[in-house]
């Protein structure tokens, strides 16, 4: 059976989800250790949380890019993540979901959150039939990301670099066997109704 087009697949509690990013070891280190992001993190850019781990590592190159080479798994509250979407506006105009292309411009610009559906991808980075949710955080949604949101923040570098050993070596089932358990997110009808591009 293949998988719906728009469909947030995370790893989920019933209170939380998880959420990845990565950055530089100045900040991704300490954020690690001190279970929040340092002073440095810039609070006033939009940060992009994503609930694939395997669209991190395609973002990140397996943790090689340049200010990526730390990867966090970062659990937030459900809901957090539940407001953010609520809250967010797509990040591009699509017609029929949205009456014109300059309401939805008024819409992006008040949003404190947006939202891209990108090509979700295999274990050799490939992009996949169905998308994968990035979630961007600005202004309200930011802040209360960093201040209210984080449950924990665990460094998975070390996990990313052994799965991509694994597929390197073309040990691809013992790859799978180690990604995150992600499966589908119990997110509402109406709660995505306004984010399906």
């Amino acid at each position: 059976m293949s998988e719906p087009k728009h469909q947030i697949r995370a790893l989920h509690t019933a209170t939380s989800v998880t959420v990845y990013q990565a950055y530089a070891p100045e900040i991704g280190l300490p954020a690690a250790l001190d279970g929040r992001f340092p002073a440095t993190w810039q609070r006033d850019r939009m940060t992009w949380i994503k609930p694939s781990f395997l669209w991190m590592m395609y973002r990140c190159g397996w943790a090689a890019k340049e200010g990526q080479e730390t990867v966090l798994a970062i659990e937030i509250t459900r809901e957090g993540f539940d407001w953010a979407l609520e809250n967010a506006c797509l990040a591009h105009y699509e017609h029929g979901l949205h009456p014109d292309r300059a309401t939805w411009k008024r819409q992006l610009k008040r949003a404190p959150a947006r939202v891209q559906w990108d090509p979700e991808r295999d274990l050799h980075l490939q992009p996949l039939a169905h998308r994968s949710l990035q979630l961007g955080l600005a202004g309200e949604a930011a802040e209360r990301y960093a201040e209210e949101w984080i449950v924990s923040i665990s460094d998975v570098t070390t996990l990313a670099h052994t799965i991509h050993a694994h597929v390197r070596d073309g040990a691809l089932d013992a790859a799978h066997q180690l990604l995150p358990a992600e499966r589908p997110y119990p997110a509402s009808a109406r709660l995505l109704a306004h984010l399906r591009g």
